[in-house]
């Protein structure tokens, strides 16, 4: 097999690693905000 094989799959590897990241961040935050909405909605 040919090394750029390899480094297209590292390549792929690694925008998939953080896209996933991303969004998991993304949603933990849009969570956060709206658990702190509940929350300063109680006062």
């Amino acid at each position: 097999m040919h090394q750029w094989t390899f480094v297209a799959a590292a390549y792929a590897v690694t925008l998939l690693g953080t896209a996933v990241v991303s969004l998991m961040s993304w949603r933990a935050m849009h969570r956060a905000e709206a658990q702190a909405e509940t929350l300063a909605g109680r006062s």
